[in-house]
């Protein structure tokens, strides 16, 4: 669409030649794609995704994966009573099967000099070609599907900020979110992750922050040695911060020290920001600030099965290297020509060699059945949808199912987590704090309650299913009758918020499914520390609420559901002269997208007592000139 035109041109003769013999050269190029398309095999063209035949309409090249149809079965190692028995054997089958099918593939692509990279976790290779190269690919019989390898934004940078003071403010309790799970009471158990690896697959991190910094695997408290503890997928970036094929972990948007810092992170000077803070996180930059394609998530999946050294390959891969759980906080949506199925035996292979695969459920709530993007209505993904951290209410953001994009009608999220409002590590400093809000921060919580409950019961570590089924079971059940549900699990919360130390406690066997519970009313949120205190008494003073000044900024460049607007963060807090800090609820929450326009944001607070207060400040988005 053409905008903002204005006067009028009214061309000369000559220039009206010119112009019929352009619109001309148009018209018999488009013809061609269309003849183009028409001549293609009909059972050619079904093997060829959609996306992939439109931007090969008009001769253009385009980057798409191409799976092939013999694909590894992995489903033996669920008998493998160890993870490094799993790990050596799926990585082994998976590895040997793509050596022996992708051959002649390879032969056919490099006698043509057309560019392409192998996968082995998915039987697939990367290629970049036009239509003629696809249709080509589409007619050999070894070749399942073509599909595409589309750009996915999920989010557009810079994420408007945000606390990120310096030095940074100090907390006076762990940090809500945390508290809420009962990470602490795990820890006073003598818990805290302790030989676990948690793996983050995001913008990537900033290794050495101060929270980050002392649980990184790759750092040995003298050296950094980041050898099969950190990958780059990003090789054709332009202006990128981190560049391309960084040797080092680098984090390009600050997503990803956010994450990691909310499943791991701890600077030992009292911001408590990390579920699990004796477990240790590596990484894999699957996203080019926000951008990630396809091909991206599948080299980090393939890097986490078995990792192998920087400017390594997949051939030196080591599966005793390979993490307990891997946080994924980035969706691949098919309404932006993500393939269904692309990323599923990806995911399948991850679980199967026993690593939790922990997703965000996505940020396109309320509306039923919107959990709808690969990878979060897997049914091999752990799935997590974000509560008002503090409150046992759905955030409004967090999507819902159930999943109808595979015709499944899967019950999804799985369970809940603190999504809003989160203060966690920044990539600004090595002590920069920011406080977010989307299943983004609460899929970490979930990460570093697996770190947390296989610590405590190692004898889950190598049983992705046992693993889940002890959480879902002991989790504080929330029931709905929203989007076709009933009871527990439903499609708003799942199996309800994660109680980690009920997990924990739990017996060496999963228990029996508990009956489901009302949806609770309202309630002030508990603070939940090791050593229980003295609960104070009632007074008539409400909690103090701090929000910023009204935030002004510009619509970013790319629509979203044809709306334009600004995704925008804040950083809200609250604070009770009797209880301390107590959870600050915004509405809309932080990381919400805003229309252009102005928006009145309203934040509450609430104390044991019940005493409430309310503060508002506004978020004006601008048209860019």
């Amino acid at each position: 669409m053409i905008g903002n035109i204005k006067g009028t041109f009214i061309a000369s003769h000559g220039w009206r030649i010119v112009y019929s013999l352009l619109f001309g050269a148009a018209v018999i190029t488009a013809l061609a794609a269309i003849n183009s398309s028409r001549a293609t095999n009909p059972a050619v063209a079904a093997k060829i995704a959609p996306w992939v035949m439109e931007h090969t309409a008009s001769g253009e090249q385009a980057e798409f994966i191409v799976v092939l149809a013999d694909q590894a079965d992995v489903s033996a190692a669920a008998e493998m009573s160890t993870k490094t028995e799993k790990g050596y054997y799926v990585r082994d089958t998976l590895w040997n099967k793509s050596q022996a099918t992708q051959a002649p593939l390879r032969q056919w692509l490099s006698d043509r000099e057309i560019k392409h990279r192998s996968f082995y976790i998915v039987n697939a290779l990367w290629v970049k070609g036009d239509r003629t190269v696809a249709e080509a690919l589409a007619a050999r019989p070894d070749v399942a599907r073509v599909e595409g390898n589309p750009h996915i934004q999920n989010f557009s940078p810079p994420i408007e900020v945000v606390e990120t003071s310096s030095p940074p403010r100090l907390p006076a309790t762990v940090e809500p979110g945390v508290n809420y799970t009962h990470a602490p009471q795990v820890w006073a158990l003598g818990f805290f992750g302790q030989g676990i690896v948690v793996a983050g697959a995001d913008t990537g991190f900033r290794w050495t922050h101060n929270a980050i910094k002392p649980h990184y695997r790759g750092w040995n408290g003298v050296t950094a040695n980041h050898d099969y503890n950190w990958h780059d997928s990003i090789h054709d970036s332009t202006g990128n911060p981190c560049g391309n094929n960084s040797p080092s972990p680098c984090d390009d948007a600050g997503h990803g020290t956010h994450t990691l810092g909310t499943a791991i992170g701890d600077d030992g000077a009292g911001n408590q920001i990390g579920m699990a803070p004796q477990a240790q996180g590596i990484g894999c930059r699957n996203m080019d600030q926000g951008d990630g394609t396809p091909a991206r998530y599948i080299e980090c999946m393939e890097f986490f099965l078995a990792p192998y050294p920087v400017n390594g390959d997949p051939s030196q891969g080591d599966p005793t290297k390979a993490p307990d759980v891997t946080i994924n906080s980035w969706v691949c949506p098919a309404s932006e020509g993500c393939s269904v199925n692309t990323l599923q035996s990806a995911v399948e292979g991850q679980r199967n060699a026993g690593i939790a695969m922990v997703v965000a459920a996505g940020n396109s709530g309320p509306g039923c059945s919107t959990v709808s993007d690969p990878p979060s209505f897997y049914d091999a993904s752990y799935t997590v949808g974000a509560l008002n951290t503090g409150s046992d209410t759905i955030a409004s953001f967090s999507s819902h199912g159930p999943v109808t994009v595979d015709s499944s009608n899967r019950t999804k999220p799985d369970i809940a987590a603190p999504g809003t409002s989160t203060r966690s590590s920044y990539n600004t400093s090595d002590n920069a704090y920011a406080a977010l809000s989307g299943t983004s921060m609460a899929t970490p919580h979930i990460a570093g309650a697996v770190a947390l409950l296989l610590s405590a019961r190692p004898d889950l570590r190598h049983n992705v299913s046992a693993t889940e089924s002890v959480l879902n079971n002991s989790a504080v059940h929330i029931g709905s009758i929203a989007c076709s549900s009933s009871g527990t699990p439903n499609n708003v919360f799942g199996w309800g918020r994660v109680d980690v130390l009920a997990a924990v406690n739990a017996s060496s066997s999963p228990t029996p499914t508990p009956t489901s519970t009302p949806t609770p009313t309202s309630t002030p949120a508990p603070t939940s520390t090791p050593t229980p205190t003295a609960t104070p008494p009632c007074d008539t003073n409400p909690p103090i609420i701090t929000v910023p000044a009204d935030i002004i900024t510009k619509a970013q460049k790319k629509a979203v559901n044809r709306q334009k607007g600004a995704f925008v963060s804040f950083n809200v807090s609250a604070n009770d002269p009797e209880d301390g800090p107590v959870a600050a609820n915004a509405n809309p929450p932080s990381g919400s997208f805003f229309p252009i326009g102005t928006t009145t944001v309203t934040v509450t607070a609430s104390d044991h007592c019940g005493n409430t207060a309310t503060k508002t400040f506004s978020v004006t988005v601008k048209r860019r000139r």
